[in-house]
């Protein structure tokens, strides 16, 4: 039976994976006014469709990136949580649980984001310190691995899962609650270096 004719026509517009994969390589990075390279999305193709990068090709290096977050309380709430040093909330231990979700995070961070690729990852180390003067508690997430590609992606979701952990382990005492200033502070291998060097990554310390 013959492909009808508008059929065998949308076929024909529909370009394979090959010849999207060539029009793809083959787009220019054009430079701006200061001659800084101007980027496209690197998880759309030149059709406009999402895609996980290729890192195939791309050498094996040591990588690492820190992130940050912050969790801000009314001042009520942090002095009854600071007098009892965050280990009397009505769930239990707050710092600890969120360390803990925070590192299971990071080695989850492929089934949370579609296109992050999947990482056996060298080390995680979370620190959570309370901020009297701000009420608040500071949470830094640092991840290390060796791979092709960089764990920026698990840094930012270790410290947003430890956040929304402190959050749910204190919801009780207010709703008041603010989880803030989630944002990457540094990176290092790959193509570039971002922000200052992660200092705790392989003093053995795991948090």
């Amino acid at each position: 039976m013959a492909m009808p004719a508008t059929t065998a026509s949308a076929s024909r517009c529909i370009p394979s994976v090959a010849e999207r994969s060539r029009r793809d390589v083959s787009v220019p990075v054009t430079r701006t006014a200061d001659n800084s390279a101007d980027q496209r999305l690197s998880h759309v193709d030149a059709d406009g469709r999402p895609r996980m990068v290729d890192v195939g090709a791309k050498p094996v290096t040591r990588r690492s990136a820190t992130a940050q977050a912050a969790v801000r309380f009314p001042p009520e709430v942090f002095a009854e949580l600071a007098a009892g040093q965050f280990r009397s909330s009505r769930k239990g231990a707050v710092i600890d649980t969120a360390i803990i979700a925070g590192t299971m995070a990071v080695k989850r961070t492929h089934e949370l984001i579609p296109f992050c690729h999947p990482l056996p990852v060298d080390a995680i180390a979370i620190r959570i310190d309370p901020d009297a003067a701000a009420n608040r508690l500071q949470i830094s997430c640092e991840v290390a691995v060796s791979a092709r590609t960089g764990v920026e992606m698990e840094a930012l979701t270790g410290a947003s899962v430890a956040a929304l952990t402190v959050y749910d382990m204190c919801k009780a005492l207010s709703h008041d609650i603010v989880i803030e200033a989630v944002q990457l502070v540094s990176k290092r291998g790959g193509k570039s270096d971002i922000g200052a060097a992660d200092a705790a990554m392989g003093d053995g310390d795991g948090r």
